[in-house]
């Protein structure tokens, strides 16, 4: 069968690893696009086993999907790996010598070079193939075995020669190796084999044999017969857990040896979920995965505080004990402690535990260092490092070689080289449901699952905090669940809540800020602040007030205080608290520190909206605070940042919003307000109309309460203009006279002018064209005086579209040619596209559908490239009218359909009311006489909706 293409190749290869269990998708994700997925990974991933199944198609082997990822089932006779390791199976159960032997040799016979040696290399796969290689190995040493209990000592010994070419330090393999030439007669081959292995040892790693090796030297020096030290039979099967061969104990005079060390806390009874990480934990940590003369396998379990380290450290310690027969270790280093545990002293503890009295124990650390690696480099245990503080203080307590250590810490400890760092998270939803279930019962959860549910949101799905909130539960057999969930709403008070007995959530979370510096701990308040939306790293230069505010970041994120949540679409990090780190966070709040702080983050807020604001296509009647904002980003940062301002805007929408509620809930009123308008002509773009009404309520309760009128002017004024987008004229006129009438009372002739186009655009909707137009010309002569051009340009168009609803074409071509040539003065292209659109219904009153059609298309090429797809469906609405008048009923009507599927998600209720006109009386002419009666009456049910909204 041949595959073509690499990728497709690395997918099978991961998927036949693990034959007959499923995959992760995340690993086979991880296997095909090493650290850097594209965002369409998980399509992408689809297409490939959709053509792996059609290769596969003609084998016995099949691609199943499951909701985790996929799993390639096939017979174990169909793939080598299957088959050896049937064969190695069957081996180990024979209880006879002669039985054993053709399983192995015609294990062994499968392989050939290195598995997977033609592909390029995945971290994915490491874990698994060094368990297939140590399997070979052992197949190959039962094998040995065999023959030499067979008496077939020459076929031994050249089996044994190959396995030492493969694993030179193995000193057992040599000294086999060494008797068997002896026991052929061979005993020049066999010295010179010690000197061989001698002088590797001396010159590779600078020790001399070691005294089995020696004493087989000695034998063969000495012509000594060979002792019946070689192992009789293959190993008889044993459980998984358990090793096949188990180092004998060096008889000795004297005191009694002291006891093995088990000494791993108490498993888990209720522990729930986290497969994938138990399944990565333990393959790590087995025993089979390690090679004797290699180095210390080191697990990194890392998490913030409540994620549940230990418990699962302490789980999969259990499920791995079985393989370390010689011991488990288990030292806390109290790295959250106020003072973490000295190196010396934990020595001291982990020697005294393997038989070191107090009067042998060394002075210096290095001593006991060193003593502690030589008792364990014969004796492989698990050593348990439990919350360690820092690198330095796991490195004095790692093993030379052949042991696993697991350690947990709530730092991100990357130093330790080849490190296998395994980071925990909240648990999924399921999972935080399962653990509470298991505390309080799966019937009681059941009965109020709503309630149960409301109690996991509260608790963000950590871990200790879902157990302490079982644990009350359980205490409290005659509570409802409502009754704790109730007592969790209050965010305030939600770490109260959250103890029971010494489980305590608060308590946890301060050893982990205790040993924060100023700078960290003033940042990590702040961020608290910011509401639960992710933030870009530069809001730390902003707390603090200086540059270069990335490293405090990073030692937050390295402390697993706070989360790096990605990049957004400009590359930016963004970061953010857990909910309840968020809680904590916001206590620890409230003083002038942090108000300036907080008000330093919303100017840069600010700074970065209005110069991102400024690239937009439109920024009309932007209104905004007179007083420059507390603190600004850099020029180059502003630059860099919004020099594509569509982008950054949608990346930072949601963290906009919730800064305008933050600055409005903390009586910052200005920041407020100032925010809120700078974001208008991006909202009015993009039709955000939902979250321009509520940044701006928001901001006018503030500025009222604050008494700066000019904010509640511009408030006000901004939500009359979205009742206009939203045809609610009655509301959007009580609004702009009550801003206009401030704006006067302040002065502020703009602002007064700005209001007064809101009431002439009512006036015009209303059908009152006359009052509209002395609106228009009296904001026009406004604008003039104050040498505002943009809004000029706007009043000149605005002039024009009324003379056209009252048919005087001369002057309406008067108006919006004055309006034309301002506006590509001034490079306002999007005033251009708007003049452009009244332009085209002028030609077409006048009867000119060529150029009617050329001025629509250009309106609407231009709304097209801005993205703005309001003032877009109106001019795809008068571009489909003019197609149809023309004949070209098919592409007319489907530009009509566009448009008013637009005007329905924007909630225009006047550009979808004609557009149902028109396509009723397009229906109509087609003798589609049922469909159009339904369009013609929704017609005018909407415009009956209108007169009502606008009190007519």
């Amino acid at each position: 069968m041949r595959i073509a293409g690499t990728k497709p190749r690395l997918l099978l290869a991961t998927l036949l690893l693990d034959a007959n269990q499923v995959v992760a998708s995340d690993a086979l994700i991880e296997v095909l696009w090493t650290g850097t997925p594209p965002s369409s990974a998980t399509a992408n991933l689809r297409t490939y086993v959709s053509s792996l199944r059609g290769v596969l198609g003609a084998t016995e082997a099949r691609i199943a999907a499951h909701p985790s990822g996929y799993a390639v089932e096939v017979e174990a006779e169909r793939l080598d790996l299957l088959l050896f390791e049937d064969l190695v199976t069957r081996a180990r159960a024979s209880a006879r010598t002669e039985e054993a032997a053709p399983h192995l040799r015609r294990a062994l016979a499968l392989w050939r070079g290195t598995p997977l040696g033609d592909l390029p290399a995945s971290p994915v796969w490491d874990a698994r193939l060094r368990s297939i290689t140590q399997a070979r190995l052992a197949a190959a040493e039962e094998l040995i075995a065999v023959k030499l209990a067979a008496g077939e000592h020459a076929s031994a010994a050249e089996d044994l020669r190959e396995l030492v070419g493969e694993h030179p330090y193995r000193e057992d393999l040599w000294q086999r190796l060494i008797l068997a030439l002896h026991h052929t007669g061979r005993r020049a081959e066999a010295l010179h084999a010690y000197t061989a292995v001698r002088r590797q040892l001396i010159e590779d790693l600078g020790v001399e044999p070691g005294q089995d090796l020696r004493e087989a030297h000695a034998r063969v020096l000495a012509g000594e017969p060979v002792p019946a030290l070689l192992p009789a039979s293959v190993p008889a099967p044993v459980p998984a857990a358990v090793p096949a061969t188990v180092p004998a104990t060096v008889p000795a005079a004297g005191p009694a040896a002291p006891p093995p060390p088990y000494q791993l806390p108490a498993d888990i009874p209720d522990f729930t979920g986290r497969a994938a990480a138990v399944a990565a934990l333990t393959r790590s940590l087995s025993a089979e995965e390690l090679a004797p003369e290699g180095p210390p396998s080191i697990a990194m379990v890392v998490g913030p505080p409540g994620v549940g380290k230990t418990a699962l450290a302490v789980h999969c310690a259990h499920a791995v004990r079985g393989g370390y027969p010689a011991g488990q270790l288990h030292l806390c280093l109290g790295g959250t402690d106020a003072t973490p545990a000295d190196p010396a002293e934990l020595l001291a503890e982990a020697l005294r535990a393997l038989g070191v009295g107090a009067a042998a124990l060394p002075p210096s650390v290095h001593e006991r260092s060193a003593l502690y690696r030589s008792l364990l480099a014969e004796r492989p245990m698990l050593v348990f490092l439990d919350d360690a503080a820092d690198a330095a203080q796991v490195r004095a307590l790692l093993p030379g070689n052949g042991c696993a250590v697991l350690v947990t810490s709530r730092r991100r400890i990357t130093e330790l080289p080849g490190t296998r760092l395994l980071e925990l998270d909240v648990l999924p939803p399921e999972e935080a449901e399962e653990l509470l279930g298991r505390i309080v019962g799966p019937a009681r959860l059941a009965a109020e699952r709503q309630a149960a549910l409301a109690i996991l949101d509260s608790c963000g799905h950590l871990p200790l905090a879902v157990r302490v909130a079982g644990a009350r539960l359980a205490g409290r057999p005659g509570w409802p669940l409502s009754v704790l969930q109730q007592r969790l709403a209050d965010e305030s008070s939600r770490l109260d809540e959250l103890r029971a007995g010494d489980l305590e959530v608060r308590g946890s979370f301060e050893r982990s800020t205790r040993r924060l510096t100023s700078e960290a701990a003033a940042t990590f308040r702040a961020l608290g602040l910011l509401g639960p939306a992710s933030v870009p790293g530069w809001v730390a230069d902003a707390v603090l007030g200086r540059r270069r505010g990335e490293a405090v970041v990073d030692f937050l994120v390295d402390a697993n205080l706070v989360r790096l949540d990605g990049t957004d679409a400009l590359g930016q990090p963004r970061y953010r608290l857990y909910d309840l780190m968020r809680c904590q966070a916001r206590q620890q709040t409230g003083g002038e520190a942090e108000r300036q702080a907080l008000a330093r983050v919303l100017g840069g807020w600010t700074s970065a909206t209005g110069h991102a604001t400024a690239r937009l296509p439109t920024t009309l009647f932007s209104l905004t605070p007179e007083e420059p904002a507390p603190w600004s980003l850099p020029e180059e940062t502003l630059a860099r940042l919004t020099s594509d301002p569509l982008p950054w805007f949608e990346a930072e929408r949601q963290s906009l919003v919730e800064a305008v509620q933050l600055a409005a809930g903390t009586g910052l009123a200005t920041s407020a307000w100032g925010l809120a308008a700078a974001l208008v002509p991006y909202f009015d773009l993009h039709c955000r109309f939902d979250d321009w009404q509520l940044t701006h309520r928001l901001a006018l309760d503030s500025a009222r309460a604050a008494g700066d009128r000019r904010g509640e002017a511009a408030m006000l004024r901004g939500l009359g203009q979205v009742c206009l987008y939203q045809d609610r004229y009655a509301e959007a006129c009580d609004m702009l006279k009550r801003a206009r009438t401030i704006f006067h009372e302040l002065g502020d002739v703009r602002g007064e002018a700005i209001s007064i186009c809101g009431l002439g655009a009512a006036s015009q909707f209303s059908g009152e064209h006359l009052r509209a137009l002395g609106s228009f010309r009296h904001a026009l002569a406004m604008f003039l005086a104050v040498g505002d051009r943009g809004g000029e340009a706007y009043a000149r168009q605005a002039i024009g579209r009324i003379y056209l609803s009252l048919q005087d074409l001369r002057q309406a071509s008067r108006w919006l040619s004055e309006a034309l040539r301002l506006a590509r003065e001034l490079g306002d292209t999007h005033r251009e596209g708007c003049v452009s659109m009244h332009l085209g219904r002028l030609h077409d009153l006048k009867a000119d559908a060529d150029e009617a059609m050329r001025c629509q298309g250009r309106a609407l090429d231009i709304f097209e490239t801005l993205g703005d797809r309001h003032c877009g469906a109106y001019a795809m609405q008068s571009l489909g009218g003019l197609q149809v008048a023309r004949g070209e009923r098919s592409d007319g009507s489907d530009r009509l359909r566009a448009s008013l599927a637009v005007f329905q998600q924007l909630g225009d209720r006047s550009g979808e009311a004609a557009t149902f006109q028109t396509l009723g009386e397009l229906y109509r002419s087609a003798g589609r006489t049922a469909l159009a009666s339904t369009y013609l009456h929704r017609a005018v049910e909407l415009r009956q909706e209108l007169r009502e909204g606008a009190g007519l």
